[in-house]
């Protein structure tokens, strides 16, 4: 898990800077935070479903620890997206269409559930320990808004973890104590790697508006189903 320790480390220190490029160039705009909390809503909508498979995976059938948490946490998180939804409502806003990246995470990672899941749980301990040690920058940034509020932050407070829903350290002391295999720690390892390009990415399109693309070439996403 030390590799693993390191890359969530490098995906922290990566977003902080991030926080600093935002808060230089306007800060959280509105049309900032609502491309937020639409990809967050696409992001968490249907999230049950790959902790509860691979809760239900032969590959986790002597981790019953690891086993009691997914489903735990798969329920916790099952309608966080509707949290985000609510959030856009009392801003006067309807969730954008999936951003492509978002698209693309939801398309790799289904390839990966029945096979590799631990990929999967790599990539939860980048979501849910990025935004640690951003602090600062995300409270400057909230109170310099001037239209943010206890009505339309309620998903973005959830997620920054407090003490009665510290999922970054469970997810983290849930595989530490699940005693992986190499292969399995190698997936946890990737799965990491790969989270964090995706959620550069995901940044970029939030500060944007636009999806990284090379010269005139641009993807349009497409709906997921479900």
């Amino acid at each position: 898990m030390k590799k693993v320790l390191q890359q969530v480390e490098q995906a922290q220190q990566v977003f902080r800077e991030r926080m600093q490029d935002m808060k230089a160039t306007g800060g959280l705009t509105q049309e900032r935070y609502c491309r937020f909390l639409s990809m967050q809503y696409h992001l968490t909508r249907g999230v049950q479903r790959h902790f509860m498979a691979i809760a239900a995976n032969p590959l986790t059938a002597k981790k019953k620890g690891l086993r009691k948490f997914l489903i735990g946490f798969a329920q916790e998180e099952e309608f966080h997206y509707e949290i985000a939804k609510a959030d856009l409502k009392n801003l006067g806003q309807e969730p954008k269409e999936i951003p492509f990246d978002t698209y693309l995470w939801w398309k790799y990672f289904d390839s990966v559930i029945d096979t590799q899941p631990f990929i999967r749980l790599g990539a939860t301990t980048i979501l849910e320990n990025i935004s640690d040690g951003a602090g600062p920058q995300l409270d400057q940034m909230i109170k310099e808004s001037g239209y943010l509020n206890q009505k339309n932050l309620r998903f973005l407070t959830i997620h920054r973890h407090g003490p009665n829903l510290a999922h970054g350290e469970e997810i983290l002391k849930a595989l530490e104590e699940a005693d992986l295999n190499e292969a399995e720690a190698a997936d946890v390892l990737r799965g990491a790697q790969h989270a964090t390009i995706f959620y550069m990415r995901f940044l970029h399109w939030i500060m944007t508006g636009e999806e990284l693309k090379f010269g005139s070439v641009s993807a349009n996403p497409v709906q997921r189903a479900g």
